[in-house]
Order: C-alpha cells, then sequence, then structure tokens
C-alpha cells in the first residue's frame, strides 16, 4: 500500500512543479517583471497557438515526415554499426573513434553545408536526422550486446549454435532495453535536428516558421511553437515507451515480482 502511494505520489509531484512554474510565469509576465513584449504570458502563448493552430500543424506535418524518415534510417544504421562493432574486435576499433567524432561536430555547423551540397528539399534534413540519431542507438545497443551473459553464450556454443542463433537468442533480446535507452533520446534529437535543419533552409516546417515570427518578433507564437516541438518529443518518447512494454512483457514479469 505504501508503496503503491509512494507511487502516485511521484506521478503526481511533476504536474505539480509544472503548475506551480506556469503560475510564477504568469504572474511575473503580468506585472512586468520582464518586459511583456520579451516573455508573452502562457495565456498569450495559448491564444496565439489557437490562432495558428492550422498553419501550425501544416508545418508539423512536414518537420513530422522529416523526423520520421531520418529516425528510421538512423536506427537501422545504429543497430548495423553496434552488430558489426560487436561481431568484430576490428571493426570496433577502427569504426567507434569515428562515430564519436561525428558527435563532436556542432549540429548548427554541418547544417549549412548539407544545404550547400543537397539543396533546400527534405534530404539535407533527413542527412542531418540520420547524423544526429544513430549514435545514442548505436552505442546503446553495442553496450547491451556487450552485456549479454557469456556463461549462456558459452553453453549455446558448446551445444553446437551458430552467430546468428546466439544473437537471435541471447544477446538481441538481452540488449533490448539499452536499444529502447537509446531510441528514447534519438526521438527527441530528430524532431530538433529537423527543426534546427529547417532554421537555415527550407520552404515548411517547424523551423521555418520559428525564422518568419522571430523576423516579426511575434515572441508569442515563438514560445507557442517552442511548446508544439516540446509536445510532439514527449508524445513520440511515450510511445517509445509503450513499444518497450509491448516488445518486452518479460520486463512486465521481473517488476511484478520485485514488488511483490
Amino acid at each position: 500500500m505504501r508503496k503503491k502511494l509512494l507511487s502516485i505520489i511521484s506521478k503526481i509531484i511533476p504536474a505539480f512543479v509544472i503548475i506551480f512554474l506556469l503560475i510564477v510565469w504568469q504572474i511575473v509576465s503580468e506585472y512586468e517583471v520582464i518586459p511583456k513584449y520579451m516573455l508573452p504570458s502562457p495565456i498569450d502563448v495559448i491564444i496565439a497557438f489557437r490562432k495558428d493552430l492550422s498553419l501550425l500543424m501544416d508545418h508539423a506535418v512536414i518537420t513530422l515526415q522529416e523526423a520520421f524518415i531520418g529516425l528510421f534510417f538512423g536506427v537501422f544504421l545504429g543497430i548495423v554499426i553496434a552488430v558489426l562493432m560487436d561481431a568484430c574486435d576490428f571493426l570496433y576499433k577502427a569504426i567507434y573513434p569515428l562515430i564519436v567524432i561525428t558527435q563532436t561536430i556542432p549540429t548548427i555547423a554541418i547544417a549549412p553545408l548539407l544545404v550547400l551540397w543537397l539543396g533546400y528539399e527534405m534530404m539535407p534534413k533527413i542527412v542531418l536526422i540520420i547524423i544526429t540519431t544513430f549514435f545514442p542507438v548505436a552505442v546503446g545497443m553495442f553496450d547491451g550486446l556487450k552485456s549479454a551473459d557469456t556463461d549462456e553464450i558459452k553453453m549455446m556454443g558448446v551445444m553446437g549454435a551458430s552467430k546468428l542463433m546466439i544473437y537471435r537468442y541471447i544477446k538481441i533480446p538481452e540488449s533490448m532495453s539499452h536499444f529502447f535507452a537509446g531510441l528514447r533520446v534519438s526521438v527527441a534529437y530528430a524532431v530538433v535536428g529537423a527543426v534546427i535543419s529547417e532554421w537555415l533552409g527550407g520552404y515548411k516546417g517547424l523551423g521555418v516558421y520559428m525564422t518568419r515570427v522571430k523576423k516579426s518578433y511575434d515572441f508569442d507564437k515563438m514560445f507557442a511553437v517552442i511548446f508544439l516541438i516540446s509536445a510532439l518529443s514527449l508524445l513520440l518518447m511515450g510511445a517509445v515507451n509503450i513499444i518497450q512494454k509491448i516488445s518486452m512483457p518479460w520486463e512486465k514479469v521481473a517488476d511484478k515480482n520485485k514488488s511483490e
């Protein structure tokens, strides 16, 4: 009973914190502690969101298309790299430093180059999203593959199991939690990466919308699109959690046993 009560409280507290922060924000804006044109109130942001709702949805569709396509290829690339690094120590030593270097390059620096090379259409956005999303999946899944029980692997080897069978029955199932941890990060990066790429070139998308409202000093609309981007990222992360629960039913059993 006590554990259930603590669980409920832990879920309610973040909501109360958010509500408290919104109230403080409303008061600060209303009494112009910070000038209202610089910090519009939450109510002003909601009004701006409602006014531009259809336009925001049109732009959001383009951003999500870019995010999903880039995320798909980024996740696929991350899985392939993780398996190759796990299967061959030479490839690990050759590839790992290179993929780390790709993450040291600022996104804002490489985006203009991609636009220059690939134009203003969807392709440079997708490439940028792939670059930003493959790394968390690759590193997370590689760590999961390496953490597989060596005794189980040896036993399977003694029984004549092939490498493919070892991956199918031991390594991949045991790496799933690491994979989904990386996927949650990649999902957030996908939306943000799409928006950043749209800042620097494009005809439509939430990033393009942001640059337009910023130039006209419509900061209420600026905050509205920021909240929309955050909401989309949270929804996608929630979707990943649901997929994880469906894909890993054995975790429910383990959690139930722990609680008992």
